[in-house]
This record gives C-alpha cells, structure tokens and sequence, in this order.
C-alpha cells in the first residue's frame, strides 16, 4: 500500500514539497560504494559447499627450499613432516604461482593446496599490453573500467592478481599452523587478489590475501562459497566481498585496514523479499569473524538475508551498517539482515584525519596502510555500533552493543531517488519494521559498564520500527516498544519524513569525497563543534529570527501586559536554550524540549495578549504555541502514534507565515496593548486596531423653540 493512499488527508502538494527537499539529497556527490556490470542473483539451486580432507590434486610452492624449511620449523612435528612430504611432490611436479594451478583445473571437485610462503604472482602483475590494453568498457568513478565477463575471461590479469573464471567445486587451501603462513600479496598493482565469478562451490581455506587497490577476497555471481579462515588486510575498499551470491558462508575469519569494510556481503540473494521476520533460510551466513580497524566493520549495501551472529566487529569507525544508499545494486531496498549474538564494541577511530591531512591523496603503497593508516571511502558516523540508512525488516537481538562514543544503533531513511527509482509509490519505502530487542546496551559481557554516547538516534521515519525498553538515552527521547514478532508494536509510529534539522544534518555530512580531499564543513562526523556544526547554525539562525520579530512584535504591541512581558522572558529562555542545546556534542532531548516547552509558551502567551488586537494573527499564534508544546511533547514524552508528519514540520512552516505576519502587524500603528475587545468598527479583517465610532451631536439643555 502506498502511503499516499494510507494518508489521504496528507495534500499531495506538501508530500511533493517534502520529497523535493530530500531531493537535495542528490546533490550530494556521494562516492559509489561498488560498480560491477550488470549482475542476476543466482537462481539459488546451489548448496553451501562441505570442506573435503581429501589429499590435494595440485600444489603450489616455491623453489627456496631453505626458505620454506625456515618459515615450517615452528609447525607441530606431525603438521611440519606433512608439508616437508607436500613439498616434495610440489618440487617434482607442482606449479609456483597460484594463478598456474587454478588455470590447470579441468573438472569439478578439484583441491589445490598452497604450501607456506608469500606468492606475489608475477606473471600476473605487469600492466596489460596490446589488446588488452584497449578494450572498450564502461569508467567507474573509481577510474577502473567495469569490464564483462567475456573480458575478464580474455584480460584476466587487468584487475585480478589472480583470477578464478567459471570453475566450479574448487577448494583452495593453504597448509600452515595459521592463515600468515601463505600470503597472497597484489602489492596495490590490482584490483583483486582473488576474484572468483561464476564459480559455484568455491571453498577458501587458510591464508592471507591483502594490499590490493580494491578487494583481497572477491566472490561475484556465485552459488555456494565459503570463507573459512581466511584473512584480508590493508585494501582501498574491501576486505572480504561476496557480490550477488547466495548460499555463502564466512567462518572464522578476520580483516583489518580497509578503507570501507573488513567484510561486505553486498547484495546478497534476496530470497525473503516481501516476508515478515519468519523466514525460511538465509543466503550468507557470517559466524565466528572479528573485523576490526577498518572505516566499518561489515557493510551491507543491499545486504538482504543475511544472518551474522557471534561475532567482533570493533575499533572501527562504525561497527557494522546496511543501506540502500547506492544505485546499481540487485535486491534493493535492503531487507532481512539478522545480527544476534556479537559484540560490537568501542568503534571509535576517526580516519578521516588521514582525509583532510592529504595522507590519502598519496598512491597506496605510499598511505602507510600496514602502519594504520585507513582512508575513509565514504561519509558515516563515527562512534556508532549499527548504522541502517535505508533497511526494512531488520533483526537485531540479543547483542552486545557499548563504549561508542555516538550512539549504539542509528537509523535512517534514504529515498528510493538515490538508488535510481523515481516511482513516486516508492520514495519513502524504507526505514520500516526494524527492530531491536534483547540487546545488551552499555555493557560488556562480564557486566562491566561502558556506555554509549547516547544509546539510539534515529530520524524518526518509517513504520513498524522498535526496540526493547531501557535504552540509556535515546533520540526522540521516547521510542515504539517492541512486543513479540507477530504482535503490534507499543506506540507504533509512521511517519513519512524524518525530523528536518535531522535531515538537513543528514544532506550535510553526505557531502564527502575522498577523491577530491572534501569533507564537508559543519558537520560533526568530520570535527564541526559548537558554532560550527549545521544544527547550531539552524538554531542559530532561527533564534535570530525570532528575537528580531518577537522584539519589535514586544515592543510594538506586549509590553504593556504583563503576560506578554512573562510570555517574551519565557520566549527569550526558550531561544537560548535551544542554541545551547544544539551545540552539545551528543544529541540530548531534555533541553530540546524543554527549550521547545518555553517557545510554545512564549507564543501562548503572546497569542493570548494579541486576541483583541489581532485576532487572526493571535489565532496563529496560539495554533504555533500549541503545536510547539505538542512537538516537545512528541520528541520527549511520546513519539505520537499514526501521524504521517512530525509536528515539526507543520510548526517550521507555520513559523514561517507567522514572521511574515508578525513584522507587517508591528510595522502597523496601533497602541502597544489592546484596549478593548473588538466590537462595532473593528477591521472585519480583524488585522488593525478597531476604528472608533463617530462622535455623538453634543446634549444641550435648550428647550426647542415653539
């Protein structure tokens, strides 16, 4: 059901107007998460593959026998002789690169093992010549050519340090105590260390693969994988990414030093589209990772039915984040992730310093990445545990969520425009039925405490949403209580936009480019305080405003009342407040409202001064008073139920006629105080002081004349 035709009384003109200001949005040149040629989601016949013990058909190793005696002689005795007999037979009769083995596969079922040591592939490194040098593909904003699969079968080495193309029920397994043991390193000369498309069944097993200019560990368009014990390190974007795939397990596994996410299983199979929270099954499941010091921990750009449970997603900028934010992505909006079960703790690094100070305007290898060095490749949040921009029927229970510096969970809405779909039907479909229940908020697992900088901020769009009860602080200070799965939701709200000062924070903070050294000033994200930061200027500005009018309208036309002199003190309290209140470095919704309170007083009081005098005008001013106090009341007490709009965006555009009004009623003569009702001659305006009746013939005592 569209929400036009839910709310019928919303005018269409004022849901045109609100979109139009979302569409500011747009202008916001936002970096494009992941550009990939035009993909279909598998038709999920596949299975999850089961690892096989089974001896390898090929080795890999390399020739420095010395070398290799060297890197096994810490192994367990029984592990050390198994490689010393494996790499006997690799001398004999094995390959030296990686890329040698796979392209001798010739059947499904196939194990390829990888001895200990570092494979830097060189064949595969040298840029590409002759035709290879000049296909014909579409640019990415990245700069890299979005090549298809026909030319990444011909021009294998373009982007892949090693390329895995069509193969199907590999197994790929390096033989060391530990994942270090066999590393894969691009040198950021590629693309992709591994990129595996088009090939069902693929199983990872035990190595390092890291420095690339985009991905470690790439899966596209694959039907059945698993990442068991693998770790990505030191990469521009990803770590681990598995692209439109289904059937997919992570396990075990570990990445750090990515300049967007440690693990993205980005648009994941969307096979629970259009169902409640009960689903049947899952298409990636993600157990046992840590992810740590990247930009975010996981992402999940149209990450739909993905269950990630018993995890560590920390010292990140954000923890983990799903969104509907990029065009070009199958499955969107995003729908159906499940996190239960992890701790996300302490992501609080801020890497954008590396941004401003041009560390990553440098090449790669030149950023200083194994030292700790991440560039940030698109705008978020630091100092948040769960960030969803854009996702509907999202599970998170029964979590560990602390020590943030911003918030545990944030939410918000992202119109379908930004993904590419202008259908009006459409553009507030997201941000719906998530929620949050059974979370441990503030605590680490030994009870401990370690709280967040406030515990939610969300927006406040969308429907179905809620979270348990007793979250430490939240904005609006008040949230929809969850019940069971099946059951309504406790103060269940729907709104069709979220808060504007909010949003505007929001269009703001998207204004980042790492490409071009841009973060947007004023905003927090990025180090705005105080008078610097978007919201304090909104309330700055507006106080401005309304001090200016509201003095001359005092001095005009409420000093001599008492109430009046009351209403502006009150007024006055009101306007400081709500600057101070903005200038706080997390979002605190005592002072807000209770700035919110004394304005809403302040224009009572000044309406009911007026109603003589101005009776239209005073009727406005009460209609401003009462929709003031009814928005301190929605923000702090009780998020209103079934209402399309917040009252604060009624009160801004009432506030706006009302200024107008305002300055041409005080620009008017009349005396300061109303000196009596208005009666006969009084303006049928009812906007100018009431004209007095003509005088009366003056009484005379002289009898009339005969």
């Amino acid at each position: 059901m569209s929400w036009t035709r839910r709310f019928p009384a919303v005018p269409a003109a004022l849901l045109a107007a609100l979109l139009a200001l979302l569409s500011l949005l747009a202008a916001a040149p936002a970096a494009r998460a992941h550009e990939e040629r035009p993909v279909a989601l598998p038709d999920g016949t596949g299975s999850v593959p089961q690892y096989r013990s089974a001896e390898p058909d090929l080795l890999v190793c390399k020739t420095d026998r010395a070398a290799f005696e060297r890197r096994t002689s810490g192994f367990p005795d029984a592990l050390r002789q198994r490689n010393l007999a494996l790499y006997e037979r690799c001398e004999k009769s094995g390959y030296r690169h990686l890329q040698e083995a796979v392209d001798a596969v010739d059947r499904p079922g196939m194990n390829i093992a990888i001895l200990p040591g570092l494979y830097e592939e060189e064949p595969s490194l040298p840029p590409p010549t002759g035709e290879c040098a000049a296909l014909k593909a579409p640019n990415s904003s990245f700069g890299y050519q979005i090549l298809s699969y026909e030319q990444q079968e011909q021009c294998r080495h373009n982007q892949n340090l090693v390329a895995i193309l069509g193969k199907t029920d590999l197994q790929i397994e390096g033989t060391g105590a530990s994942r270090t043991d066999v590393v894969i390193d691009a040198k950021y000369r590629k693309l992709n260390a591994l990129r595996a498309d088009r090939s069902n069944g693929i199983y990872f097993r035990n190595f390092t693969a890291q420095r690339t200019t985009f991905n470690s560990l790439y899966v596209l368009a694959g039907d059945g994988f698993v990442i068991d014990d693998v770790l990505t390190r030191w990469n521009d974007e990803y770590g681990f990414l598995t692209f439109a795939s289904d059937h997919g397990l992570y396990k075990n596994c570990e990445s750090y030093g990515n300049g967007d996410s440690g693990i993205y299983p980005g648009s994941a199979s969307d096979i629970n589209d259009g169902r409640g929270y009960d689903v049947p099954r899952y298409s990636i499941e993600i157990t046992g990772c840590r992810s740590h010091h990247n930009m975010v921990g996981y992402s999940g750009t149209a990450g739909d039915s993905v269950w990630v449970h018993d995890n560590e997603f920390d010292q990140n900028m954000g923890g983990a984040s799903m969104d509907s934010a990029f065009p070009g992505h199958p499955g969107l909006p995003q729908n159906h992730a499940r996190f239960e079960r992890n701790l996300i703790h302490d992501n609080n690094q801020d890497y954008y310093r590396y941004v401003a100070d041009g560390t990553c305007a440098k090449p790669p290898a030149e950023r200083g990445y194994e030292q700790g060095v991440v560039c940030p490749q698109i705008s978020m949040p630091p100092g948040t545990g769960i960030i969803t921009a854009g996702g509907n029927w999202n599970l998170y229970e029964d979590n560990w969520v602390y020590g943030h510096r911003r918030a545990g969970f944030f939410l918000s809405a992202v119109p379908a425009f930004i993904r590419g779909e202008e259908e009006w039907s459409k553009q507030t479909d997201t941000s719906h039925h998530n929620r949050y229940a059974g979370n441990v908020l503030g605590k680490d697992k030994s009870g401990a405490s370690r709280p967040n900088g406030t515990d939610v901020w969300w927006d406040g769009q969308g429907k179905g949403n809620c979270w348990q009860d007793g979250p430490d602080g939240s904005t609006p200070g008040t949230l929809p209580q969850c019940g069971d799965r099946r059951g309504a939701v406790s103060g269940a709200s729907a709104r069709l936009v979220g808060e504007p000062v909010k949003l505007a924070q929001l269009l703001v903070c998207a204004d980042y480019s790492v490409q071009a050294r841009k973060l947007p000033a004023g905003c927090d994200w990025y180090g705005a305080r105080g008078l610097e930061r978007v919201e304090t200027q909104i309330a700055l500005g507006a106080a401005a405003v309304l001090l200016l009018v509201g003095g001359v309208l005092w001095r005009r036309r409420l000093r001599g009342s008492r109430l009046g002199a009351a209403a502006s003190l009150l007024g006055l309290a009101g306007l400081a407040l709500d600057v101070a209140g903005s200038t706080m470095p997390l979002v605190d919704t005592f002072v807000p409202a209770l700035a919110l309170l004394l304005l809403g007083l302040w224009w009572t009081g000044a309406g009911l001064v007026l109603r003589a005098e101005r009776p239209w005008l005073a009727r406005l001013t009460l209609l401003l008073g009462a929709l003031t106090l009814l928005d301190a009341f929605d923000k702090a007490v009780l998020m209103i139920p079934w209402i399309p709009l917040s009252p604060a965006w009624v009160r801004a555009l009432l506030a706006v006629v009302w200024v107008l009004w305002a300055v041409v009623a005080s620009a008017r003569p009349g005396p300061p105080t109303p000196a009596h009702p208005a009666g006969p001659g009084a303006d049928p305006e009812g906007d100018r002081a009431p004209t007095p009746p003509p005088p009366s013939p003056p009484l005379t005592t002289t009898a009339p004349t005969p």
